[in-house]
């Protein structure tokens, strides 16, 4: 059905700002959802503030991200050298700050609360009482789920963010998942109850990521024109795995020595989270494996520039040990190209295994060094693969994603109302 748009509706992302840029940091996929979702309310009527947290004095307090878009800078606790472990004692004076935005406004300014991320869930379930309106939260990432798949090295999730997590799933009027899985995830890890939880997939935007021609874009980014092209994108942290395809990179060429001179391995990301206690470590890795000649490491870019490294790549891999949904997968296809990705969470819903791309069951160097193999080595795979990947994209809309939210909006204000009668 169709549902009339809503005046405005608050957004909290408090750990991170919908306007840094995704790929380093705290900023990834959740950065790209909630600008992308806001813009596309914004467009059906529905005005967007999005509270997120100041990290510089030199923010303005109000920055209209897109018109109808407005996010707002709220100053909570020190502006640099705060990581996320540390946030949770800054949701008072965040959550404060919050509230008195509100107060200043006439009653009934916001329609919803759809908060991001525990944290900010923390805040919405506040918001939620003291407004009177309902709460839609997305969980985006789970404790209990990273815990179950921690990679090496990396740092299992602290029991205060899953009590969070546990409070903010019985506080939220209706729960938004990405996907069947992280619905069943929630029911079955979190107690959620079933009718209060909406699947509703993240999209793409068509316009910006699509097929252009490989020759331009090589051009253009300087790579070679018959070059081999396997390339991440992300944070380089445990968690999304570059190692993984680091390591198989290394399998392969022992396999297949000849690749050697034509390979390009380019890891478009900067550090994050636990990665960056050793930001340096993937770069020794490389080093380390003699493979250092074939990989690149690249800063994160902007939406339109990593749109061409996407089509300029052969193949696109997604080793994480864990993703709630995957945007980088889809956006890859959607430019043509087909990914290799782990067949974990929302991985298995994005990739259409043997039609847009090739999910991989482990994450064994071998088992990695197998699939890139065949799509680096098969062209005519290669060639099915991609035009699947094209297809598979249209299937994911930002459209479809901000009308079904619109809908999930009456349906938590329709819970609501139910609870108070």
């Amino acid at each position: 059905m169709h549902v009339g748009a809503l005046d405005r509706v608050a957004m909290i992302s408090l750990h991170t700002s919908p306007l840094d840029q995704p790929g380093t940091g705290d900023a990834g996929g959740m950065n790209v959802y909630v600008l992308e979702l806001a813009k596309r309310l914004a467009d059906r009527g529905t005005a967007v503030d999005i509270f997120t947290r100041a990290t510089s004095s030199s923010l303005p307090t109000e920055v209209e991200a897109a018109p109808g878009v407005l996010v707002r800078n709220i100053h909570a606790g020190p502006f640099e050298g705060l990581t996320k472990a540390e946030l949770p004692g800054q949701m008072c004076v965040f959550a404060r700050e919050v509230l008195r935005a509100e107060a200043s406004q006439p009653l009934g300014h916001y329609s919803a609360v759809h908060s991001h991320y525990w944290l900010s869930g923390q805040v919405g379930a506040l918001a939620r009482d003291r407004w009177g309106v309902p709460l839609v939260h997305s969980m985006h990432t789970m404790a209990k789920v990273k815990n179950d798949a921690l990679a090496e090295g990396d740092t299992p999730e602290p029991p205060v963010r899953i009590y969070g997590e546990e409070q903010v799933v019985q506080a939220a009027d209706v729960l938004i998942a990405n996907t069947d899985t992280e619905a069943k995830q929630l029911i079955n890890l979190y107690d959620a109850c079933a009718s209060r939880v909406e699947v509703i997939h993240p999209g793409v935007d068509l316009d910006v990521f699509r097929p252009r021609d490989k020759a331009d874009v090589r051009r253009r980014l300087e790579l070679p024109a018959n070059a081999s092209v396997v390339m991440f994108a992300g944070r380089i942290q445990p968690l999304k795995a570059p190692d993984v395809l680091l390591r198989a990179v290394h399998v392969l060429l022992d396999r297949e020595p000849g690749l050697r001179s034509r390979l390009v391995v380019p890891v478009v990301g900067g550090p994050s989270g636990s990665g960056l206690e050793h930001p340096e470590s993937l770069a020794q890795l490389a080093q380390h494996l003699g493979i250092a000649d074939v990989v690149r490491f690249v800063p994160p870019v902007e939406q339109a520039r990593l749109a061409e490294w996407y089509a300029a790549a052969d193949v696109v891999a997604v080793p994480s040990y864990n993703e709630s949904f995957g945007l980088v997968a889809i956006e890859a296809q959607a430019s043509g190209t087909p990914v290799v990705a782990a067949a974990v969470g929302g991985l298995t819903t994005v990739v259409d295994d043997g039609r847009s791309g090739l999910l991989v069951e482990s994450h064994r160097s071998d088992d990695w060094a197998d699939a890139l193999g065949r799509l680096v080595l098969d062209t005519d795979l290669r060639t099915r693969l991609a035009a699947g990947a094209v297809q598979q994209a249209r299937h994911f809309s930002w459209d479809v994603t901000a009308e079904q939210t619109l809908e999930t909006y009456a349906r938590a204000a329709s819970f609501m109302r139910e609870a108070v009668a």
